[in-house]
């Protein structure tokens, strides 16, 4: 591996940011010691987990000196009264200057709002103290949604947010093919946007479970995708690490002149530790040299 091509990954990895669920607050906390203060830890809003544990969660995170970044699923939100009590309980621990907001896993929203651009037209944001809003990012397109679409979502989120003078951040869907990334990124800039950009990126895990997350989110696995992100789908009992990926990924978005404000986002399908402890091995190994 080139020199040049070592530093590009160090500066794709030197900011990543990680992404947790409220019953994950033990797994951070084993792995603290690991993870930079400071770090990003986004906290998904489940179905399953009530107001309480996501406030707490976006408490635990602060208090372990990272930033908390709480997911607002648009479609979970049953009333312009619910996202007042969630923004207001996030005010109060210190915790609600940066969210990420998306329509969220329900075909039918449960209240007013149908989509994330709905929830940045309230104004409730910035009303609340948000000065930063992270949306989704698909590069390899959505199950759901054409693409033609997609691209206008992105357009008209990044354009409001911007219309309302707050910062964004697109975070990625996690994928195991570098080649629709790049595209993807280049595409994004050729739009006129540069907002920052977190590709995301599985944390070693188990192949089998990659593969299940792979499909629940319609991410293209097929034998010679997986072969080139580093493991066979005749071998599930094994486990995989990103680091081929991201070596090619940081190689091929220097290549296309695409690496100005792209950084990486961990899922931590496998562990926090085991994610933290990749990151600061992957580190090591390619500053060794």
């Amino acid at each position: 591996m080139s020199s040049s091509t070592q530093q590009a990954a160090l500066e794709l990895v030197s900011d990543f940011s990680l992404e947790i669920t409220g019953k994950d607050l033990p797994g951070l906390e084993e792995a603290r010691d690991l993870i930079r203060h400071s770090t990003r830890v986004n906290i998904t809003f489940l179905g399953s987990e009530d107001l309480a544990v996501r406030v707490d969660a976006a408490r635990a995170v602060k208090a372990m000196g990272f930033v908390p970044v709480p997911h607002i699923a648009a479609r979970r939100i049953g009333s312009d009264a619910e996202l007042r009590e969630f923004l207001d309980a996030l005010r109060d621990v210190g915790a609600v200057e940066r969210v990420f907001v998306i329509a969220g896993d329900p075909s039918k929203a449960e209240g007013p709002y149908p989509d994330a651009l709905s929830i940045i037209r309230t104004g409730l944001l910035e009303e609340y103290g948000v000065t930063e809003v992270g949306i989704a990012g698909y590069p390899e397109g959505h199950p759901d949604i054409a693409k033609d679409v997609l691209w206008q979502h992105l357009d008209d989120k990044l354009i409001e947010l911007d219309r309302r003078g707050l910062d964004s951040v697109i975070l990625t869907q996690f994928g195991f093919d570098t080649a629709p990334v790049v595209d993807w990124v280049t595409a994004v800039r050729s739009r006129g946007h540069q907002t920052p950009i977190r590709i995301g990126v599985p944390g070693p895990a188990g192949v089998k479970r990659l593969l299940g997350f792979a499909r629940r989110f319609g991410v293209g696995a097929n034998a010679m995708i997986v072969k080139k992100y580093g493991f066979s789908l005749t071998n599930l009992m094994g486990t995989a690490g990103p680091d081929r990926f991201v070596d090619e990924l940081a190689k091929d978005l220097a290549a296309a002149d695409a690496a100005a404000g792209v950084g990486i986002h961990m899922y931590t399908f496998g562990g926090m530790r085991p994610t933290a402890d990749w990151v600061r091995k992957f580190v090591a190994s390619r500053s060794a040299a």
